[in-house]
């Protein structure tokens, strides 16, 4: 019985601590979280586009969140160690932020996609793909789902669970709530099963999805729009 406890309470308190560090550490540009447990220390380690902010001065504002997981999550003896994100546009979750800001300030959900997909590519990413769905459109209009994609993105396997960096976030916006997901392949990887390539080609409609706030709808990619 305290076996089949500790299987449940372990990821449950994993999500906990990792809801928790995204909301306190969201103006840092948090990207990823990762949690390790061994019998002697756990180890956290974020990535973030801004260490400082996290780092704080004389490291006091680490020592703060470090004394609040040991405090509020009953976690013995956490260690935090803080790694800099060095290209934003090969994290997904910071892709999806962005994307769901643009969004909430009434930018083209179409030519938003299009946009982020354009620089996920340009950081040399070997495949990306950006969903959008929900109330995309005028106030009371019908649910649908934008899907942009381009590159190589396995859907299934230990390639798809592996090799793929994905985050999901939400944009709310005057008619509803618009998820947003964000799939990619970081440069480097290798699949057993495809040749590498040294270059992924940019489709011309994405090259030219240089500017959010243009007024002109680009052509789809690879694009499904269903309700």
């Amino acid at each position: 019985m305290l076996y089949t406890d500790k299987l449940i309470n372990e990821p449950f308190i994993k999500y906990q601590i990792m809801k928790y560090l995204e909301e306190k550490l969201d103006r840092a540009g948090l990207a990823s979280v990762d949690i390790q447990r061994t019998p002697i220390v756990t180890r956290i380690t974020l990535e973030v586009i801004n260490p400082a902010r996290i780092i704080g001065k004389r490291g006091r504002l680490i020592n703060e969140l470090t004394d609040t997981i040991k405090k509020e999550f009953s976690i013995e003896n956490p260690q935090i160690s803080v790694i800099e994100v060095r290209e934003p546009f090969l994290e997904p979750r910071i892709v999806a932020k962005k994307a769901a800001r643009y969004i909430e300030m009434g930018k083209k959900v179409r030519a938003v996609l299009h946009f982020f997909l354009h620089e996920i590519l340009r950081a040399g990413a070997l495949g990306a793909e950006i969903v959008a769905s929900g109330k995309i459109g005028a106030k009371g209009a019908r649910a649908k789902r934008l899907h942009v994609s381009a590159g190589y993105i396995p859907k299934s396997g230990e390639p798809g669970k592996y090799s793929v960096k994905s985050a999901h976030l939400s944009a709310n916006t005057k008619s509803g709530v618009i998820g947003i997901l964000v799939r990619l392949v970081p440069p480097g990887t290798i699949f057993p099963d495809k040749k590498p390539e040294e270059a992924i080609p940019i489709p011309k409609v994405v090259a030219a999805a240089e500017q959010i706030d243009e007024e002109t709808k680009p052509e789809q990619v690879s694009e499904n729009v269903g309700s």
